[in-house]
């Protein structure tokens, strides 16, 4: 058989069943979501250690949130021109190089060294967050949202090894606290540039470049602003939320056990639906889909508003705000997937990861900031008002699109 009869082969079997490669990405997934999750574990406690102040101390998570927003779209090019392979083992790199940085950093006290170490893993996480995307070039359009929703399903893998990482490192004795946390990436590192060098992607069908502003003229449509506000905004309300609940259950009193009790089931429910979510997309569709998504975040949000007095409260708005980012973030995905062809999918995947990656941002940096001047119960009804507008918006839009 030739080469094109092959790709053929390919494409019509990626008709009934998701290919190998998925899978593969999944478990690159969960690699890049265990790294996520051991740095948000350990950022803030390594740099207050190190930290010329106190006030420093987040500067090194901070820092990486902005170098995913400044790289995504740059990495979306550089993969256009060079290849997804080439994108996650450059991405890949990265990650081993901000272990060594990081561990370095930590056994020698350089705040420095760890502000570099978190922006080296923020160039990786810029190419690893395209993972879900790689997942779906050219498969039909029966089984991206499950293309989509398998990838994303990796994060119940890291919520697992996560933690499990951050408590047995953290104070490994002969070390300093959290280096071997930093070291950790490196080995995460070796095993997803092992993953994509056995990965088979299809190849693409090549196209004429056209200019950035041209593409988002023709192509920026409803349905595809739609897909990119619903991932954006709820991608900023969970950070927002979890982060700040954290500090609530703090203020609280809460001992460190129930509130990281709270936030692993928060991420359990993040990640646990996706493997039925691509099937709900499938069997209800991108508006009931969404739709369910903003209801879910709204509901969390009643939940703060009602009152803050139990555990119980907390830990069911977290499970109702992971659920909710669950559906709003991968319907999204999906609808962007649905709408995008080989001409533009490298520069709107990059402008949809970039929107993503800047309101990520300001979900990470405003928690404290929201929490001293206006207090949980109105950051809130702030987010429940987002979630309103994504609720219109998807009703309406993708009913014109006559897509529910």
């Amino acid at each position: 058989m030739n080469s094109k009869g092959a790709e053929a082969s390919s494409m019509d079997e990626g008709l009934t069943r998701l290919p190998s490669s998925t899978y593969v990405l999944s478990v690159c997934q969960a690699m890049n979501l265990t790294a996520a999750v051991v740095s948000v574990s350990v950022a803030a406690l390594a740099g207050e250690r190190i930290a010329p102040s106190p006030g420093w101390a987040t500067l090194p998570y901070g820092v990486q949130f902005a170098i995913v927003a400044i790289l995504t779209y740059p990495g979306a090019l550089f993969m256009r021109q060079f290849g997804r392979k080439a994108g996650f083992l450059l991405g890949a790199t990265m990650l081993i190089a901000a272990g060594c940085v990081g561990f370095v950093s930590v056994e020698h006290a350089s705040f420095v060294g760890l502000v570099t170490s978190h922006s080296l893993l923020g160039a990786y996480v810029a190419f690893a967050n395209f993972y879900r995307f790689a997942a779906v070039d050219n498969l039909s359009m029966e089984l991206r949202p499950r293309g989509v929703s398998l990838v994303v399903a990796g994060g119940v893998l890291a919520a697992l090894i996560g933690p499990w990482l951050s408590i047995g490192l953290g104070s490994a004795e002969g070390y300093a606290p959290f280096a071997l946390c930093y070291a950790s990436f490196v080995g995460i590192g070796m095993v997803t540039m092992a993953l994509i060098t056995v990965w088979r992607p299809i190849p693409a069908i090549p196209v004429k470049a056209a200019s950035d502003l041209m593409v988002v003229r023709q192509q920026m449509t409803a349905p595809i602003a739609i897909a990119i506000f619903a991932s954006a905004s709820a991608y900023m309300i969970m950070n927002l939320l979890m982060v700040q609940a954290s500090l609530v259950m703090d203020s609280m009193h809460m001992s460190f056990d129930a509130s990281t009790l709270a936030i692993q089931g928060h991420v359990l429910a993040m990640f646990l639906p996706s493997f039925v979510t691509g099937l709900i997309v499938v069997r209800l569709g991108f508006r009931f889909t969404l739709c369910g998504g903003f209801i879910l975040l709204m509901a969390a949000t009643l939940l703060a508003l009602i009152g803050i007095g139990s555990f119980g409260n907390m830990l069911s708005g977290l499970i109702l705000l992971g659920v909710g980012w669950n559906l709003s973030y991968i319907g999204g995905g999906a609808l962007l997937a649905k709408y995008l062809t080989d001409q533009n999918r490298h520069r709107m995947q990059g402008i949809n990861d970039s929107v993503i990656a800047i309101c990520a941002t300001v979900g990470a940096f405003s928690p404290a900031l929201l929490q001293t001047l206006i207090g949980w119960k109105n950051t809130n009804i702030a987010c429940f008002l987002i979630c309103a507008i994504g609720l219109i918006l998807a009703w309406r839009g993708t009913r014109r699109a006559a897509l529910g």
